[in-house]
């Protein structure tokens, strides 16, 4: 569709946390106007009344399993789930087999994501060579390809000598480093350390090896000058360190996922499988610093982990299933419901946590609903209740513990630049 006119909806800016109604004009995959009463002039008219239009999401940390694991995902898959969910542009981890440690394989992954035509991804290289902490990757190669920033996601750099070569070649080619902060020796089982580990007798882990971790990379970032990420926060521990290296003016930023402050480890007592993530789910006091961290920006913004598993490995016995959870299609609606709803934050300051601070994070061209700008936008349905059934999903696993749960808000529309997505369901072209 070349011209489509969104009328009557609600314009958030999350920088400046204002709504305003406009209608906002779309030809071509750019904004030719946002203003009141605009002339459809031939476009195609989308009713927006009640609905709001929101700058498309960036998600900071997802996995779409291409090249190696395509029977759990695919560029395309991934990229649609991802685009139907609001997510105009998404990070995908290099955790996949070949590791993304190169400048091919960053042009692969690009030429592979534009042939999919739904949401774009943000490159993100190995910092070491297959990701195994030993030797550095090909940084310089893959920046000039187009990468954004670096993670071993799914291991920790434990060499802290070589994490300080990484932090100081990132910050010779501003890249940002993104840790997934787990001290391997510490990591014993795939519950949290506690009363409720003991009493199902699982094997467990306790919250100080994502906080030591944490503590080690912050104070290596302020030594070497580099721009640091800690993924996935889950504990009230990481949360005090997060508090204390950004007191000292740390360039340190954070995650964490919807299921860190959806979720406990009060749920695993059946066992669901669907809910063995890393790291891992854990006790109430933790969920209720996560929602904390996020209310006083602590927490910088919210990814959705998005990890897709084929049945093979999650219909297992709880200890013995792939860790992660598919996380496209639940994050805006469970944001909605438990941090707006519950006056954690303003819809303005969920959807900044979701686009704009991704943005900034990554140094990269914030999305905004502005004359001239790419079209680059969302409609939300805030009073909308739907289910999630596998119908709705576009990826190829179903790996969640969401499933069938009635859910409020929903995206319904995305649109970037030339591609477009609208919910059958709610919107009839």
């Amino acid at each position: 569709m070349s011209k489509i006119l969104f009328s009557g909806g609600k314009v958030i800016d999350p920088v400046s946390g204002k709504i305003k109604k406009a209608d906002v004009l779309v030809e071509n995959g750019r904004i030719r106007a946002v203003g009141a009463k605009i002339q459809p002039g031939g476009a195609k008219v989308i009713d927006c009344r009640n609905r709001f239009l929101a700058p498309g999401f960036i998600d900071l940390h997802c996995h779409l399993r291409e090249p190696g694991e395509e029977i759990k995902e695919t560029f395309t898959s991934g990229l649609w789930s991802a685009f139907s969910s609001g997510f105009t542009q998404v990070c995908p981890m290099p955790n996949t087999s070949p590791a993304i440690d190169s400048e091919a394989l960053i042009r692969f992954e690009l030429e592979a994501a534009d042939a999919a035509k739904a949401a774009r991804i943000i490159p993100v290289g190995a910092c070491t060579k297959n990701r195994q902490g030993k030797e550095l990757a090909e940084l310089g190669g893959m920046v000039q390809a187009g990468t954004r920033a670096i993670s071993d996601d799914g291991n920790w750099v434990s060499d802290a000598g070589l994490m300080r070569r990484i932090m100081e070649y990132a910050t010779a080619f501003n890249l940002t480093v993104m840790s997934h902060c787990e001290v391997p020796e510490l990591v014993n089982g795939p519950a949290d350390e506690g009363l409720v580990a003991t009493r199902l007798g699982l094997r467990s882990s306790p919250a100080v090896a994502e906080a030591i971790a944490a503590m080690r990379d912050i104070m290596l970032a302020e030594l070497t000058g580099c721009r640091l990420h800690i993924c996935h926060v889950s504990s009230r521990l990481t949360v005090e360190v997060l508090r204390w290296g950004k007191a000292r003016g740390v360039e340190v930023t954070a995650e964490t996922c919807p299921h860190y402050f959806a979720l406990t480890n009060a749920a695993l007592d059946d066992f669901n499988p669907n809910l063995r993530v890393n790291p891992p789910l854990r006790s109430e006091a933790d969920r209720k610093a996560i929602v904390r961290a996020l209310a006083d920006g602590t927490i910088d913004a919210i990814a959705t982990d998005h990890a897709p598993h084929s049945p093979e490995e999650k219909e297992r016995e709880f200890e013995n299933a792939a860790p992660g959870i598919i996380g496209f299609e639940t994050a805006f609606s469970l944001g909605y419901e438990l941090l707006v709803r519950k006056r954690v934050l303003t819809l303005p300051e969920l959807i900044a946590r979701m686009s704009v601070v991704p943005a900034k994070i990554l140094g990269v061209e914030p999305p905004a609903i502005v004359p001239e700008a790419e079209a680059n936008l969302v409609v939300i349905d805030t009073e909308l209740k739907w289910e999630l059934t596998r119908a709705r999903i576009f990826s190829r696993s179903a790996n969640t513990p969401f499933l069938g749960r009635t859910m409020q808000a929903k995206v319904v529309a995305t649109v970037l630049g030339e591609n477009s997505y609208f919910d059958p369901e709610q919107i009839k072209l």
